[in-house]
Formats: C-alpha cells, structure tokens, sequence
C-alpha cells in the first residue's frame, strides 16, 4: 500500500553574491582592486572564466590572431595586433574593452558575458601591478611547509586561517548526537541504534568523539564501508547492480575489505589492481579489476588514470589536453600500451601478459605518427627496446619466467613496471588519495572535481593538501588520516545558519548536505524499522534505484521519486510485525507520544512544535487504522530530506 503523503518536510533544506553594474563607478572599482591579489583572482576566477568562453579560440589548440589566452604570460604578450592589456588601465585593454555590448570587434563572437563576468575581467586588470611578473601572478610560491603534531590539529589550523583570510563565520558545530549519526552513516554506513548512541552520549564529554571513531573504525562495519564506496570508484557506479554477484565471489570484495580491515598502505593495493597477479589469499581478488574490463585495453586506461594520478586522462586522447597542459597525448596511449599485452584467460580470473607486442602508435591533430611508450605524469618513462625497422619478434620461452606455468609472466612485464612507476616515487597518488577521502567525508575534494586534479585546477587549499599528501606518504596510515579528518572541526560543522547566505562550498565552513548512498539508506531503514541491518533484498532494489556513489552533481530522477512513493521493499519493512517500530508505535495509546517516538527513532530527535502539531493531527484523523497511520508517518519520516542526506 501506498504511503500517503503528509504536509509536513521535518527538517528545512540547506540554506550569491550581487551581480555588479557594468562599469561600475572606478572609484568602487579601484578600492576593490588594491586589496585584490591579482594571481589568486587569475586561479580563482579568471582562469576558469576565459576557459569556458575563450580557450576554445584563444587556447593551446587554436591561437586566433596569434592570441593565447591560456596564461598569464600568453594574456600579457598579446596577439598580432599587439598587447590586449595594460595593467591597471581597463579601458585601454582591448581584452576588456572587447566585451562591450556595443564592442566593435566584439567578444565572445555571438555571445554577451554576464556582467559579473566583465566586472571580474576589470578587477583583475586594474589589479595588476604596473610591470607584472607573469610567472608570479600565475603561480604564486609554496609557503614554506609547516609543522604539526596531528591531522586534525593541521586542518583546523589551516582551515581556519582561510576562514579569516576571507572574512567567514563558519557554521555551528553539531551537537553530540547529530554528530554521531553523521560519523556512523560515514564510517558504518548506517545510523546508529538507539543503544549504541546511548552508549556514546555516556562516554566522557571531553574524549567521547576520539572514543567513537577508533571503535567504528576498528568494528567490521568500517571496511565494508569503505569497500562500497572504492568499489564504486574504481569499477563504476553504474555497473555494480548487475555485477556485485560476480566481484563478490571472484574475491574483488574480499580483496577491498581486507585492504582497509588491515590498514594496508595504499601504494600496495594499488601496485596489486595494476599487475593483477595476486601472490596470497588475501589479494587473490586484485585481478578482477583488470579482468571486469574484459581486455578494453583503453577503458583500463581510463580507470587507472584518477587513481595514480587523481586526474582523467580521456581528453588526450585524440590531442594533447585542451586545458592542462602537462597532459599530452602519449600519456594516453602510454597507459594503453602498458595494458595491451594483457588478455583475460577465459573460465578463470587471471589475466595473462605477453612478453612480445603490444607496441603501438598513436596519431595527433597533425597527423604525426608517434610511438605509444610508457610515460608516467611524473616524468617517469618505463625503458622499453622496440623491434627495429621490419625486424619481427618471436614469443620464446625464455622471455617468461616459467614458460610452463598456465600464466605465464613475463621476465619484463609491463604491468608491473607501470604499478612500480606508479606506486614508487609518484607524489600523484599520495595527492589522489587524500583528496578523494577529504571529499569522502567532507561532500567535495579540495581540489573539486576530486578526478580533474590538474595544474589547470587549483586546490582551495593548497597547504593543507600539501600537509595531507606529505603526511600520509610517510605514515601510510589510511586510519590515521581519516581520524583525523572526521574529529576535525570542518567535519563537525552543521549546514548554514537560517540567516545570510552560505559560504562558498570550497571554505568548508558549513556542512553540504550529503546524499545518502543506496547501502547507507537500506542499512539505516531497516534499524529505524527495528530490524537487523543486513537484508541483500532491500540493499539491491534500492542500488537499482539509486545507483550513483558520491555523484559531481545529485539530481534526483523521477524514478528515484516513484521508488520512495510507492516502493514493495519499503512496504515490507513497515508493515506491523511483532517486535519491529510500527508494532511498538501502534501500541502506544496516544497518538502525540507516537510522534515523539517516532521521531526518536528514525532521526534521533524530538519533533518542533509544529512537526508535532502537524503529525499528531494525522495521527488523529486516520484512528480508525492506527497501524496503517503509523506505517505511513514513518514512510513520511523514512523518505524525508532529512533521512536521506548525511546530517
């Protein structure tokens, strides 16, 4: 039976600046610009601004008139008719000057700029010092690194300083309880019971947040966790509906699980996914991440690349990158050619490598031919001998280390050398990691999208991922980095406050308001309904209505929407069955004292005045079917906004 919806949404949703006139008065313009630092306007905002109106004309590819807009050095070397810019003298910079609605020329082509676009392009311009050092406002210098005693302490201190750096309150923490049930649903991915967040709130005050994150973290809800969530990552979200069957009993799941369970250094687990020939039971599932792809030697690509470089490499794949300039072509097609010996042995999990082959190349814009290699972001190139001129090869046993073995492996492995290259040396991965992990937590990475971190796309906080990628490169501690991270005052922030509006995401000052994942959702149903957690029934019809994990953007599906108004598995789970909430609710004789319970149990707070006022009349007016009022005002609470984001 349908759930009948209620006038009532139990918590309010999470809460720009204004537009400035054109031309505004110089004056304003002026004060405006002398306290404005013209190389973090550049990586802020005009960087991406004329990426996504000018480099298509004015960029690496294409340079219209002889004009590169791509740099701050290319932007004051202007184009063949000369300087486009004076510095501090908007109206004699054709850049500026162009963009004029009545410009003549006028620029973009066909196209006006918002005029907060026009204004930021002004600030800039009269931001820049009389004779600017283009390398300078381009990329400022590193501050000297910093020491600290911990994680946390790091991030609340460098956290903080951009907070005042930029004139921001940040939000309320969250009280104890909130708090706890954000910390479960990222670390369990699940709510808490009422028992276990008893237990907490009993704790000493002063180290009951400490206390509760070693436990989640040593319990075995924690890698199953962080298993979902890499699984997703690395595999796809799209696909693991129709394959958890397959990754389960081919050891892929083992293999992530065992991985966090035991704390593994990452560089391990991830040189294991790249040469996928496990050597324990414990990673005997590595391989299925090679074999999934089912020998799309350029799918594999695709999907290594974020991961050892925490950057898509897709877009150089018919040209050198359009923006970031350090991804060419041959980093593309180098990661193909270290996978393109490798073929799945059919009726087994196990990928083969060929000694002999695989040596391919690949052709640009130009039309010139180049050989694919293995060269790495870093620099790194694997040294490899091509056969000469028409010279032809011969697959010999001794180019295997056991040429009688069913796979056999290579006395030089391409594989390998990529995971050693990749896993050794390469600052990359350490960067990938954390990023991805503060976005994990956090709702967004500190360089966002978490798989463009590029020379193009600065971090919103470049010492603290500095810190990060440092310190875990020397300790290797998955947990010590994600303690640190959710006993951070960031972590513990609450949404924007009801007045003024909410900081820019990239400050972390307020709290984003998380989408649960399908797992999250049908863990945390069935304890709100009074069940065990675990129920693979509910887990995979809520996986196939909600199939995305940690998405760039949530948008919410009018599929989506018919499962939470009328979904079977829902039903099921609050229909009146002895022991479970809507029995023990139905049971209570006044209907107000089932609300307060009600709200209790599934968000672990009271109902407002009027969230009380509001359901205690439904209640009431449906008292001819108590169980059936009940069911449908834990349907209501069960499928709010509320319940299904992180709090």
């Amino acid at each position: 039976m349908t759930a009948l919806p209620l006038p009532l949404m139990f918590r309010k949703p999470h809460p720009t600046f204004p537009a400035f006139a054109f031309f505004f008065p110089l004056a304003i313009a002026l004060a405006a610009a002398k306290a404005a630092d013209p190389a973090a306007l550049w990586s802020a905002k005009i960087q991406p601004l004329l990426d996504l109106h000018c480099i298509k004309c004015h960029g690496p590819l294409e340079q219209k008139g002889g004009l590169e807009l791509d740099t701050p050095a290319a932007v004051l070397k202007g184009g063949d008719d000369g300087p486009v810019l004076t510095p501090g003298d908007p109206a004699n910079s054709p850049l500026y000057a162009h963009l004029a609605p009545d410009a003549d020329p006028h620029m973009p082509p066909k196209k006006q700029l918002p005029e907060a676009d026009i204004a930021l392009i002004q600030e800039w311009i009269l931001a820049l010092p009389a004779k600017p050092d283009a390398e300078a406002l381009a990329a400022p210098a590193p501050a000297p690194p910093r020491e600290f005693d911990s994680v946390m302490q790091a991030i609340d201190t460098l956290i903080a300083e951009t907070w005042e750096q930029r004139h921001l309150t940040p939000a309320p923490a969250l009280e104890d309880p909130t708090w706890a049930r954000r910390l479960y649903l990222d670390l369990a991915g699940r709510i808490p019971t009422g028992p276990e967040l008893d237990a907490f709130l009993a704790l000493p005050a002063a180290t009951r947040r400490a206390t509760l994150a070693d436990q989640i973290l040593a319990s075995p809800d924690y890698p199953i966790r962080m298993r979902e969530l890499w699984d997703a990552i690395l595999l796809g979200s799209g696909t693991r509906a129709k394959r958890e069957d397959q990754r389960k009993t081919n050891g892929w799941w083992s293999f992530l699980e065992n991985a966090f369970s035991t704390n593994r250094p990452w560089p391990d687990t991830v040189h294991d996914l790249i040469k996928a020939r496990p050597t324990t039971p414990e990673t005997s599932g590595a391989s299925w991440f090679l074999y999934e792809q089912k020998d799309q030697h350029q799918k594999i690509a695709e999907a290594v690349g974020p991961v050892i470089y925490g950057t898509r490499v897709d877009c150089a794949q018919c040209h050198d990158h359009p923006l970031a300039r350090e991804i060419k072509q041959g980093h593309y097609w180098g990661l193909v050619a270290a996978f393109n010996r490798s073929k799945n042995i059919e009726g087994t999990r196990d990928v083969s490598e060929s000694a002999v082959g695989g040596f391919i190349n690949f052709t640009n814009l130009k039309k010139e031919s180049q050989p694919a290699t293995v060269t790495l972001l870093t620099g790194h190139t694997v040294p490899e001998t091509w056969p000469a001129g028409e010279q032809k090869e011969t697959d010999d046993d001794e180019k295997y280390q056991n040429p009688t073995a069913k796979n056999r492996v290579p006395k030089f492995s391409r594989r390998e050398a990529l995971a050693d290259a990749a896993t050794k040396g390469n600052p990359l991965l350490a960067r990938a990691f954390v990023n991805r992990t503060w976005a994990i937590f956090l709702g967004r990475g500190i360089v966002h999208p978490v798989d463009e971190m590029t020379n193009r796309n600065v971090p919103s906080h470049p010492a603290l991922l500095d810190w990060l990628a440092q310190d875990f490169t020397k300790h290797q501690d998955i947990r010590r980095l994600i303690r640190g991270i959710v006993l951070s005052r960031p972590y513990a922030l609450g949404p924007p406050g009801p007045s003024g509006a909410a900081p820019d995401p990239d400050a972390f000052a307020a709290a984003p308001g998380r989408p649960l994942a399908a797992e999250q959702i049908a863990r945390s149903w069935r304890i709100a309904a009074g069940l065990p957690p675990a129920d693979d029934p509910l887990r995979r019809s809520l996986i196939g209505a909600l199939p995305d994990v940690m998405p760039r953007e949530p948008n919410a599906s009018f599929q989506q929407a018919q499962f939470f108004t009328d979904s079977p598995a829902l039903t099921q789970i609050l229909s009146a069955a002895p022991g479970n909430t809507t029995a023990r609710l139905t049971a209570l004789p006044d209907p107000a004292a089932r609300v307060r319970d009600a709200f209790l149990t599934v968000h672990q707070r009271l109902p407002d005045a009027d969230e009380s006022t509001q359901a205690t009349a439904f209640l009431t007016s449906r008292s001819g079917d108590s169980a059936a009022a009940t069911r449908d005002l834990l349907w209501a609470l069960l499928t709010s906004t509320e319940f299904l984001t992180t709090p």
